[in-house]
C-alpha cells in the first residue's frame, strides 16, 4: 500500500514546531574554561553533579586526547539572565578537566563528590601514568592549559521551551534526568526556590507513601489547582508551560504557599495513615494524590468544613476509584475527579 505524502501538511506540522533558537560559538582555552567554572561564570547545576559518572581511566582519556590534540566534542552551555553560562551537555568533559587542573578545594567548591584527578591507563602518553597535574613540567601544563576547546552556546535570544527540549535531547553522557531535574535546571527563579522549600513541608512529606519526585508532587497540585482548565493530554508539556509562566511572573506566592500548607496541614490531621488506598499502606496512587490534593485544596478556598470521615471514605469510594484508573489523563477525566472531591463536603 502506498502511503501518500501530504507536503503542505508535513511543512506546516514543521513549521509549527520549530522555536526560536540563536547560538554563538566559540574556542576557549582550558584555563578560560576552568577560571570561569571556578569564579562561576560557568554554573554547574546541583542536579548534574550528582550524576558524574566517569571514572579515572574515562577521565583520564580525555585528557589524553586533548594533549594529543585530538578534537573532543564541543560543550553545549546556554546564558542566563546574568551572562552566566549553564551546563546544558558536557558535564563530564568539563568536570574532567576541573578534576585534572584544580586544587582540591576549588573541585570540591565545583562538586563535593570529585577529587584530584591522578592519570591511569593511558597507553599513547604512559609516561603520565599515576602522575597529577601538579606533577607535570611547567611546559607540559602550559601546553595543556592553552589547548582550545569548542564551545557552543544557547543565547538568552531563544526561549525556555527551547531549553527544556535541548535538555532532554542531547546525548549527555549517559546521564538520565527526571523532568524535575531538567526543569530546575531551566526554570530558575523564585517559583522553584518555592517548590523546593515546600517539597521539604513535613505535613506534605507525612502524607505521602512516596519520597520521589517530591518537587514533581509539588508542580503538579499548583499547576492542576490554578490552570487545570488549560490541560488538554499531555501531563509534562502542561507542567513545563505552567512553571515558564510562573517563572516569568510570580506575583501571588503567599497565596499559594497558603493554600498549600493549609491543605498538607489538614490532610496529615486527617489522613493519619496518608493518601492511601484499601490495604496498600506503602504506596500513594499519584492520580489520587492529585484528586484528593486539589480536591481538598479547592474546598478549604470554598470555606467549607473538611469532615474527617468523608476524606477518609474518598479513598476507596468506587465512584472516585473509577476516575482515577484507566485512561486518566484527559481534561475531562481530571476536572470530574478533582470537583467529585471538592463536593463531597458540601
Amino acid at each position: 500500500m502506498e502511503l501518500k505524502m501530504d507536503p503542505i501538511k508535513i511543512q506546516d506540522q514543521l513549521d509549527s514546531n520549530r522555536k526560536t533558537v540563536s547560538f554563538d560559538s566559540y574556542d576557549i582555552t582550558v584555563r578560560q574554561l576552568y577560571d570561569m567554572v571556578s569564579d562561576k561564570s560557568i554554573d554547574i547545576a546541583p542536579e548534574y553533579q550528582r550524576h558524574f559518572i566517569w571514572k579515572e581511566d574515562r577521565q583520564s582519556l580525555l585528557i589524553e586526547s586533548i594533549f594529543l590534540g585530538i578534537p573532543v566534542p564541543s560543550l553545549f552551555m546556554a546564558t542566563n539572565k546574568d551572562s552566566t553560562w549553564e551546563v546544558v551537555d558536557g558535564l563530564q568533559r568539563l568536570t574532567t578537566l576541573v578534576n585534572f587542573v584544580g586544587d582540591a578545594e576549588t573541585i570540591q567548591k565545583v562538586n563535593p563528590n570529585c577529587s584530584v584527578l591522578k592519570l591511569k591507563g593511558l597507553e599513547k602518553l604512559s609516561t603520565l601514568n599515576d602522575l597529577k597535574f601538579s606533577d607535570l613540567p611547567k611546559s607540559l601544563q602550559l601546553l595543556f592549559m592553552t589547548r582550545p576547546i569548542r564551545i557552543t552556546v544557547l543565547n538568552d535570544r531563544s526561549d525556555l521551551e527551547v531549553r527544556y527540549d535541548l535538555f532532554e535531547r542531547l546525548n549527555t553522557g549517559g546521564i538520565i534526568l527526571h523532568p524535575q531535574e531538567i526543569r530546575n535546571c531551566i526554570f530558575i527563579g523564585r517559583f522553584n526556590d518555592v517548590i523546593k522549600e515546600l517539597a521539604r513541608d513535613k505535613n506534605f512529606i507525612n502524607v505521602l507513601r512516596t519520597k520521589e519526585n517530591l518537587e514533581e508532587l509539588v508542580l503538579k497540585f499548583f499547576a492542576y489547582y490554578q490552570d487545570r482548565e488549560l490541560f488538554v493530554h499531555g501531563v509534562k508539556d502542561f507542567l513545563n508551560e505552567f512553571m515558564e509562566k510562573k517563572t516569568k511572573e510570580f506575583n501571588d506566592e503567599n497565596n499559594l504557599k497558603e493554600i498549600f500548607k493549609e491543605t498538607f496541614r489538614v490532610l496529615n490531621e486527617k489522613l493519619p495513615d496518608g493518601i492511601v488506598r484499601g490495604n496498600r499502606k506503602n504506596s500513594t496512587p499519584l492520580v489520587l494524590y492529585e484528586a484528593i490534593s486539589v480536591g481538598v485544596a479547592d474546598a478549604i478556598k470554598s470555606g467549607l468544613d473538611i469532615d474527617s470521615k468523608i476524606l477518609k471514605s474518598l479513598l476507596d469510594n468506587e465512584d472516585l476509584r473509577k476516575l482515577t484508573t484507566g485512561a486518566t489523563n484527559s481534561k475531562l477525566k481530571l476536572k470530574e475527579r478533582i470537583d467529585f472531591v471538592k463536593a463531597a463536603f458540601i
